[in-house]
Parts: C-alpha cells; structure tokens; sequence
C-alpha cells in the first residue's frame, strides 16, 4: 500500500508506477485514468469522506472562524489544495466560511492528507484533516468537541472517494477479490465505522 496525495500518485501512476488499484479522495483522478486507458474499470464512487478540526490541546470549537482567527492559533495544518483533494475542499469551506482571508497566511501545507494529520501534532496548533482518521485507535483518546469538531459538510463540496482497477492489475485475482470487498456491503459497515459517508 502507498499513501499519498491523488494527484502525486496520478502522476505517479502514468509514469509506470507498479500499481494494481487505485483508490482517490477526487473522482476526476481516476476519470483521468480512465480516459486514457490506463485504468480497465470505470470510476466508482465507494465512499465520501469528511473534514475535521483537530488540536492536541483542548479547544472551543462552538465558533470556527473566532477559534480560527484567534491569536493562539498561529499554525494551522492543510493538505495542498493542488495535490490532495482534501486540501482543495478545506480551501472551499473557509472560503465559504467567509474566514479564508483572514487566517490564510497562518497556513503550513502536507502534500497529503495524512502528512497534514502529522504536522498537525508537530508544527501547527490545528490542523484540518480526514474525519476518518479520528476514528483509528492512535488517535481514540482525542474527544469530539474538545479536541476536534467535524466541519460543517454543508461549507464543501462532498469528498467523493472513487476506485478503479489499473492495467496492470487486469488478470491479478486477489486485485478483482480486493476492488468487489470495497464495493460489498461489508466494507461500507467498516467505512461507515469509521467516519465516511456513503453514496
């Protein structure tokens, strides 16, 4: 398994990176795919994630933009909005939080949603990340409302996750097995466990 921004591993992926399947957090990734032949499967969508206000310290998240444009905060942790589809949908809700302007230069980048979860709890006092991370056992000891608050979806457009089968996992069973358990009603209990929506 790789982790990483979509759009690094598209690149990846069209540079003759060995991968079998490809799962993105932005369905125009693997409609890319897609398109130019590269993936044999059309996009699905399996899930759609959310976003989520996280500190290590405890928090009053009962009003965003003040918490946010608050003097304590002098970092606040994104994903890059022009690799990780996450990033662009945190820019997308400031914005229509009507905050955007007012804390964008207190902004430290990950190139992927999971960097972003990193540099939440080394360089910046919150961070913006996946919901779903919040829901995994390092992280279970961090109280909704104290320490993260999910962000209102209705600022956002939803995080569509899609998956495609890639050329090179055509004829590979355990890939055809891995893509129909994603698509099963079984992975759609666990993902919905753990923080995602479903289509």
């Amino acid at each position: 398994m790789t982790l990483g921004g979509s759009g690094k591993l598209l690149a990846q992926i069209k540079h003759g990176a060995p991968y079998d399947i490809f799962m993105s957090a932005d369905m125009k990734y693997p409609q890319a795919l897609y398109s130019e032949a590269l993936a044999i499967t059309k996009p699905l969508v399996y899930a759609s994630g959310s976003l989520a206000l996280l500190s290590k310290r405890e928090q009053n998240f009962s009003d965003m933009p003040a918490l946010l444009n608050a003097s304590s905060i002098r970092r606040i942790a994104i994903a890059n909005p022009r690799t990780a589809p996450y990033g662009a949908a945190t820019i997308e809700a400031f914005k229509n939080a009507n905050i955007y302007n007012k804390i964008n230069k207190k902004f430290i980048y990950g190139e992927s949603i999971s960097q972003t979860l990193a540099y939440t709890f080394t360089a910046a006092d919150i961070g913006v990340v996946a919901k779903s991370a919040l829901y995994s056992p390092k992280l279970a000891h961090f109280k909704e409302h104290i320490n993260w608050s999910e962000i209102n979806p209705k600022l956002y457009t939803p995080i569509k996750q899609g998956i495609v089968i890639l050329k090179r996992g055509e004829h590979k069973k355990e890939v055809k097995d891995f893509y129909e358990f994603i698509l099963s009603d079984a992975s759609r209990e666990i993902l919905h466990e753990f923080g995602y929506s479903l289509p």
